[in-house]
């Protein structure tokens, strides 16, 4: 079965950058996309940015298109999630998941990492 593992949270100040990964285990790997997610305390789970396995598109929410890049690593089966220029309001556990296809919903999740954003 696909296991994810995020990693790359922490603390970090307003304004400020961070790089969460999340790593799928098995040979092979070639997900129709994968995406991350985030929750925050007494909210609901929302979309964040996702990526096509193959070919590369992206997608993101709007509150975070143009702070946030997420990238893949094919040959590492690594999803990335670059943030810049942090607010507050990111703060989250961010969750990454995969789709393995395209019919599918996002089935496989990671343990999450959690992203706190100080003011």
């Amino acid at each position: 079965q696909v296991h994810l593992v995020e990693s790359g949270g922490g603390l970090v100040q307003a304004g400020g950058s961070l790089r969460v990964s999340c790593a799928a285990s098995g040979r092979s790997f070639r997900p129709y996309s994968m995406g991350w997610f985030r929750q925050a305390p007494g909210k609901e789970r929302d979309f964040v940015a996702s990526i096509i396995w193959s070919g590369g598109s992206t997608d993101y929410a709007d509150s975070v298109k143009g702070r946030f890049t997420i990238s893949r690593d094919n040959a590492k089966n690594t999803v990335y999630l670059q943030m810049d220029s942090l607010k507050p309001e990111d703060t989250a556990v961010y969750y990454c998941a995969t789709r393995l296809r395209s019919f599918q919903k996002y089935d496989y999740w990671g343990q999450g990492t959690q992203v706190t954003v100080s003011s």
